[in-house]
């Protein structure tokens, strides 16, 4: 990939005010997680009305992270052919199909499809979204994706929280279906708000792709650190609600810990970053949020009834602050906003391939006669390692490694 000129844009969208991006930022990014994280508290419901496996579950957990790596680098591709607009647009389209087929779900196979029509849709947003974010704030990247990141994981707590409360007036198909409304809101005011307008310059632009981010070492270790260290919420997100019920709480109480985790998750995802702002070097805040991790997990290990709140709110702190930091870390490797864009597409494609690897896992475990305890050890060994590799993600080391891109 050739050398390029830095490339800024005004923090603009469509000729509104700043805040007006902000905020459309903010709802598209609350639509990727509540078809997601209302799987788990409706898990039992859905195991007595569809025979799911514990495997089959897991699956419609880890099919759409599956899909956010493989389609990713997709996203990409088709964003350079028919522009950002109609592919976010076309992504909303797609996750609101997902949601609205499982009205007429009748099995595993038909609840799986619809988690990956919807995967899909989510796939290809994710991998725009960064880079749309530095464009449009290229001075304020860690406020766009603090909120982002904010944004994208309270979603994930709104869809723990009220789909119990929906499935237990409506049925576990309305729990599961509903989440195709705020999907319809968001593409409305997406094509309302660009309308007529392209955001910015497109990734493809200049000769840029892709490749050179397959040969480079520092690119894979970005998208090992966020893969790797992301599968814990993937595997929380699948798998926390149940842990708890065999634990002997009520389904509302288990599905209510996991919607307090995300809580926590969306406050750190903003908060972090805020409080690093002033710093250039990431490094002290991502080994607090790992910290965070690794407490929460040992704690679910090792003394899961002595206080469940605590370790589902330090494993969300962990996770939501991980989240925001390491997109903000692949950011800032870049100051070419199209490079950014593609390195976080990159990162976010190979990393979720690996974060779609602990919800099977943990099924895996538990359908073989293990226990929870051994994924949540699993998970505390990966932080352990993931804290060590922090290390290497020096400011000073940025330029260097990305040398020739």
């Amino acid at each position: 990939m050739a050398e390029s000129r830095v490339v800024t844009a005004p923090a603009t969208l469509a000729g509104e005010l700043p805040l007006a991006a902000l905020l459309l930022l903010a709802l598209v990014a609350l639509n990727l997680r509540p078809f997601i994280t209302s799987v788990g508290p409706l898990l039992e419901p859905l195991r007595a009305a569809t025979g799911l496996s514990f495997r089959a579950a897991a699956v419609m957990t880890a099919l759409p992270f599956l899909l956010m790596g493989l389609l990713a680098f997709v996203g990409a591709q088709l964003a350079q052919r028919i522009g950002e607009r109609r592919t976010v647009a076309l992504a909303l389209l797609l996750l609101a199909t997902g949601c609205a087929s499982r009205l007429w779900a009748t099995d595993a196979a038909s609840l799986i499809a619809g988690a990956g029509v919807a995967g899909a849709g989510v796939a290809a947003i994710q991998a725009l979204m960064p880079g749309v974010a530095k464009r449009l704030f290229p001075q304020r990247v860690g406020l766009a994706m603090g909120i982002y990141s904010a944004a994208l994981v309270g979603g994930g707590a709104l869809g723990a929280t009220a789909s119990p409360w929906l499935e237990h007036y409506g049925g576990w198909r309305l729990g599961l279906a509903v989440w195709l409304l705020p999907a319809l809101l968001g593409l409305v005011l997406w094509l309302q708000q660009t309308a007529g307008r392209q955001l910015a310059a497109m990734p493809g632009e200049g000769g840029l792709s892709m490749r050179p981010f397959f040969r480079n070492r520092r690119a894979w270790q970005l998208a090992l650190y966020f893969g790797l260290t992301n599968s814990g919420y993937s595997s929380l997100v699948a798998w926390l609600p149940s842990f708890y019920r065999e634990q002997g709480q009520a389904a509302q109480a288990a599905a209510n810990l996991l919607a307090w985790m995300a809580l926590l998750q969306a406050a750190a995802a903003f908060a972090l970053p805020f409080l690093s702002r002033h710093r250039h070097d990431r490094r002290a805040m991502l080994w607090l949020a790992l910290a965070c991790q690794a407490a929460g997990f040992a704690g679910l290990a090792l003394q899961p009834q002595l206080a469940p709140w605590l370790w589902a709110a330090l494993a969300g702190v962990g996770l939501g602050g991980f989240f925001s930091l390491s997109l903000i870390v692949v950011l800032e490797h870049l100051p070419d906003v199209r490079q950014a864009g593609l390195l976080a597409a990159f990162v976010q494609g190979c990393g979720f391939l690996i974060t779609a690897a602990g919800p099977w896992l943990l099924g895996w475990f538990r359908d073989r006669g293990g226990s929870f305890a051994t994924g949540w050890w699993w998970h505390c060994a990966i932080v352990l390692a993931m804290a060590l590799l922090t290390v290497r993600f020096s400011p000073a080391s940025y330029r260097h490694s990305m040398r020739g891109i």
